[in-house]
């Protein structure tokens, strides 16, 4: 009888980690959508966010450029860094301050521009 309450118990856990797993697996298949649609950007002199700024990708031999573009037809160039960075400016002379939002999102400034990402965020080891 105890085992047969034991087997049990382990099918409810087993369910409640797929509903986990389910749960993450939506959340990045999201993060995907929004990278390849819209992204959240507050323009300048906006202080809320709307996903109103679409995002384009190009992987070249320098890496992986992101191009995000404005309503008003404006645009930044984004190059994917592999260093822990995150993203940095791939032209003018403004840079861009980047920061974890979250464990799967980043907001990164540029001027007075700011967009909201998705990423993989990593936390240094010890």
């Amino acid at each position: 009888m105890i085992f047969l309450g034991l087997a049990l118990a382990g099918c409810g856990q087993a369910r409640v980690e797929d509903k986990a797993a389910q749960a993450r697996k939506a959340t990045e298949q999201k993060a995907y959508a929004d990278a390849e649609g819209a992204v959240p950007c507050a323009l300048a002199g906006e202080s809320e966010f709307k996903p109103v700024c679409r995002i384009d990708r190009a992987n070249t031999q320098d890496g992986l450029y992101l191009t995000i573009r404005h309503p008003d037809g404006g645009f930044r160039r984004l190059l994917v860094t592999r260093d822990g960075r995150g993203v940095v400016a791939a032209d003018g002379a403004q840079t861009a301050s980047v920061r974890p939002i979250g464990d799967r999102e980043i907001e990164v400034a540029l001027g007075e521009v700011r967009y909201r990402l998705p990423a993989t965020v990593r936390t240094a080891r010890p």
